[in-house]
């Protein structure tokens, strides 16, 4: 059994839509409420949730597309500037579905993305966690997918447990040899 099936974060992270293009014609699908019709054309282009999109694909029924968060405009971003790009905007859960789709869509370069991109992110995520005049209502929040806002507040956390076990007493303790005092020679 999957170790993340009750996950919520991995059941909304799934819920992320993909493009696909059917291979093979499909009726009795009922995909698009609106239609008349429930028969998709082979070549058809639909929008579909990951999770549906993996399971289509591994019958080989559908081709995914590559998703819009992955695509050269956000690779070129990340290359430029890393840290002001707003991966939440793109994807929640940027890091983890680009793990999940990468080897779907078969794009090898998605691996060495998401490695850049947490590269370059982590040291200033990291830097803000533990900078205690960061406000958390900041722009930068506003830009950390799911998987950074834990890391932030994992830093956070840890950063207080540190500062509380430092002013938590006495951190040397004086040896009973030392506290003694000399008598005098006169």
């Amino acid at each position: 059994m999957n170790t993340k099936y009750y996950d919520v974060d991995d059941i909304i992270m799934e819920e992320e839509t993909v493009s696909v293009i059917f291979q093979k014609a499909a009726s009795g699908v009922g995909i698009d409420p609106s239609s008349v019709m429930d028969f998709i054309e082979t070549g058809s282009k639909v929008e579909l949730p990951f999770w549906l999109a993996h399971e289509l694909q591994m019958r080989q029924a559908v081709s995914v597309n590559v998703p819009p968060c992955f695509d050269k405009k956000t690779r070129l971003e990340i290359q430029a500037d890393s840290a002001g790009v707003d991966l939440r905007s793109r994807c929640p859960f940027f890091y983890e579905f680009g793990c999940k789709i990468a080897p779907i869509v078969g794009d090898r370069t998605i691996g060495f993305l998401l490695l850049s991109a947490f590269k370059s992110r982590y040291k200033e995520i990291l830097t803000k966690a533990h900078s205690v005049a960061f406000a958390a209502g900041s722009k930068f929040w506003s830009i950390l997918t799911k998987e950074e806002i834990n890391l932030y507040e994992t830093a956070q956390s840890e950063m207080a447990s540190f500062k509380k076990w430092r002013m938590g007493g006495p951190r040397f303790q004086i040896a009973s040899v030392l506290g003694k005092k000399r008598k005098s020679a006169e």
